[in-house]
């Protein structure tokens, strides 16, 4: 092996560091996750225990990623100055602890007023863990590190919503919040106990107008810009879906229980295997071609929820679920490749992402009231018409792009996709 071989060898990531980044980022996708959207499932209940419409119940959800999305930005600044890990192990434990606080709530304003604080702390663990995968996992791995965070996520997303779920059937919105937030709490000690220290980290010290350059240069990429706006309508999309499903599905036609209602988020579990499936594809087939396959695969499966019948509904919700986390996987793998300064690209497609959860989300509730689910299928195939428009502007940068020589990625400016 010659000299240089033998130091591309040890800046390579080891195996065993991998696998414990790998395996604290599933634990931060669980507790963040399941924080989250404890309340989604909640909402025909919050809604019938406060006397309010589903769209104002809804800001129980849209609080939370509106605020999170506020602070995605600085969080991602802070951990540029003094680490990733410590920035997202006080974001999991902060979080958590305002968790345990909402079922005191006396009020929905003060439970909507917790969730927005808990939004704000919850920002530092989506703000600071694509950089840091991109950071500390191999390039040939990261598409694979990514899905398999992503499919953390996924199950961080079932369990916040299954879990309250079930035990509304035997209890309160409460006591159903107790348990979300125990088991996220849980999931918390799990990450802050496995997480690594960084080892690819060097800390970027610098003012607001080098904040304002580092992300002026991220706007100015037309890859990254199109990914960014991908993350908007995705988020948006999703979160309105479910966000109204439980409405739709405790009322007529279907008229089911909240327990039993809540329990089609078990289809969740469908995003834990596109993300890591779709992972692995994108780094052998290319983002491209699996992002369309994705986002065609959520528009079928929206048009397939909109017959008043249970099986039918049921499959469209499948379908539309593992398309969106394929979809996101691909494009938040996609950022990492593409971007110079990972941590503001990241910090950028995770605010958009989280703006049209909250943003959406909340709109969402207007297309809902005025035409039902067949007002709020059109919202979204309206979405995706716009983020076919952004689709075909990456492949479009993506032919047009040369390729730095010998490192199979787009140069500076360009959308280009690896091969």
């Amino acid at each position: 092996m010659t000299s240089v071989q033998g130091l591309a060898a040890l800046d390579r990531p080891s195996a065993s560091h991998e696998k414990r980044v790998t395996t604290a980022l599933f634990a931060a996708g669980l507790t963040t996750f399941a924080a989250m959207y404890s309340t989604q499932s909640l909402l025909p209940s919050l809604s019938a225990a406060f006397d309010v419409p589903p769209a104002h119940a809804a800001l129980a959800v849209s609080l939370t990623t509106g605020f999170l999305a506020l602070a995605i930005i600085p969080a991602g600044v802070l951990s540029a100055r003094i680490g990733r890990t410590k920035v997202m192990i006080g974001s999991a434990v902060l979080a958590s602890a305002l968790g345990l606080l909402l079922p005191l709530a006396p009020s929905l304003d003060l439970l909507l007023g917790l969730r927005a604080v808990q939004g704000i702390a919850l920002a530092g663990v989506p703000a600071v863990a694509m950089a840091y995968l991109a950071e500390e996992v191999g390039a040939a791995g990261l598409g694979a590190a990514m899905g398999v965070y992503i499919a953390g996520t996924t199950i961080g997303g079932l369990a916040g919503r299954l879990i309250p779920s079930i035990a509304l059937g035997v209890s309160s919105w409460r006591w159903a919040e107790v348990a979300v937030s125990v088991a996220a709490a849980l999931c918390t000690v799990w990450f802050a106990r496995t997480l690594p220290p960084s080892r690819g980290f060097a800390p970027r010290p610098g003012g607001f107008g080098t904040l304002l350059g580092d992300l002026g240069r991220q706007l100015r990429h037309r890859g990254l810009l199109s990914l960014f706006g991908l993350a908007f309508l995705l988020m948006g999309s999703f979160v309105s879906v479910y966000n109204y499903l439980g409405y739709r599905l405790t009322h007529r036609p279907f008229e089911l229980p909240a327990a039993l209602a809540g329990s089609v988020f078990v289809l969740y579990l469908a995003g834990t295997v596109a993300s890591a499936y779709a992972g692995r594809l994108a780094d052998r087939r290319g983002h491209h071609r699996i992002l369309v396959a994705s986002l065609s695969l959520m528009v079928l499966g929206a048009l397939v929820t909109i017959p008043d019948h249970l099986g039918t509904v049921l499959i469209g919700i499948l379908l539309f679920t593992t398309g969106f986390f394929g979809a996101h996987t691909v494009a938040s793998a996609w950022v990492g490749t593409l971007a110079e300064n990972r941590g503001a690209a990241s910090s950028l497609y995770m605010f958009a992402y989280y703006l049209g959860s909250a943003v959406i989300g909340s709109g969402a509730g207007i297309a809902y009231a005025a035409g039902g689910w067949i007002g709020l299928v059109a919202c979204v195939c309206a979405l995706f018409g716009l983020a076919a428009i952004l689709v075909s502007a990456l492949a479009v940068a993506g032919r047009s792009a040369p390729t730095v020589a010998g490192t199979g990625r787009a140069e500076p400016g360009s959308a280009g996709t690896p091969p």
